[in-house]
C-alpha cells in the first residue's frame, strides 16, 4: 500500500470546479444512479495526479480520483468507472483511474490527497467506509482515443468519458461483430489491426445498454466524439 501521510494544509483550499470527466455532481443531468449495493471498505491516500495503470491523462482539474485493490481492478475492467463513498465528512464521488498492486483488501480504495480530505481526517491515514458503483457525472457523448502508434496492422482503442462502465468494445467485419480484448491498461487491442477505412464499433456496458459509431480509421494518437452517451435510467 502506498503509506499515507498527514496532508498540509493547502490541500483543504476550495478544490476547482471539475471539467471534462468530473465525478461530481453539477447538474439535473448528472443524476446519480447505484450501480451495485453498498460494501465495507478501507480508505487510504496516495499523489495522485489523475493519471496511472488505466491510461488517462492527468487531470488537475478534477482529483476526486482513486485507484482500486488489485482484486477488484480485474485487469482494468472497472477503469473510469465512479464509486460513491460513504465517509466522516460525507458522501463523495470518486472516479478510478489506477490499481493499486500493494492494496491486497477487498474494498480498499487509495483515493488522492485531495479526495480523502473531503471524506475524513488526513492525519487518520486509514479510515473504514462504506462504497458502491454508481454513474459518472459527465457531459457530452463518449469519446474514443487511439492509441499512439495504432495503424490498419495493430488498432488500440481506449472509451472514455463513458457514463456507465463499459465491459465491451467490438468492431464490425466480414458482416460480424468481432469482440476485443481489453488489456490491463484500458486499450481494447486487435493485434492484427482492424484494416483500412473507417472503422464501425459497438460499445457495451456494465448494464447491457450499446453505442455504435464509426470512426474515420486507425490512425495514431487520435481523439474522436461518439454520438451519443449511456442513459442514466
Amino acid at each position: 500500500m502506498r503509506i499515507p501521510k498527514p496532508a498540509p494544509a493547502r490541500w483543504f483550499a476550495t478544490v476547482l470546479l471539475p471539467l471534462l470527466a468530473a465525478c461530481g455532481p453539477t447538474d439535473a443531468g448528472d443524476a446519480l444512479r447505484a450501480l451495485a449495493d453498498y460494501q465495507d471498505g478501507l480508505i487510504t491516500f496516495y499523489d495522485a495526479t489523475g493519471a496511472g495503470n488505466c491510461s488517462f491523462a492527468p487531470s488537475p482539474q478534477d482529483m476526486d480520483v482513486a485507484a482500486m485493490n488489485i482484486g477488484q481492478y480485474q485487469a482494468g475492467a472497472v477503469c473510469g468507472t465512479c464509486v460513491e463513498i460513504e465517509g466522516p465528512k460525507g458522501n463523495l464521488r470518486v472516479r478510478i483511474v489506477d490499481s493499486c498492486p500493494d492494496c491486497e483488501t477487498k474494498g480498499h480504495l487509495d483515493l488522492s490527497r485531495e479526495a480523502f480530505a473531503k471524506l475524513a481526517n488526513p492525519i487518520d491515514g486509514r479510515v473504514k467506509v462504506r462504497w458502491r458503483l454508481v454513474t459518472c457525472a459527465v457531459q457530452g457523448p463518449i469519446r474514443y482515443h487511439l492509441k499512439e502508434g495504432s495503424s490498419q496492422w495493430w488498432t488500440a482503442i481506449q472509451v472514455l468519458n463513458h457514463r456507465v462502465p463499459v465491459t465491451k468494445l467490438e468492431y464490425w467485419k466480414n458482416n460480424a461483430w468481432v469482440p476485443v480484448k481489453r488489456e490491463p491498461y484500458n486499450y481494447f487491442v486487435e493485434p492484427s489491426g482492424m484494416g483500412t477505412g473507417p472503422i464501425k464499433v459497438r460499445v457495451t456496458a456494465s448494464d447491457g445498454q450499446t453505442l455504435e459509431d464509426t470512426l474515420p480509421g486507425a490512425a495514431s494518437n487520435k481523439f474522436y466524439d461518439g454520438a451519443a452517451q449511456f442513459k442514466v435510467d
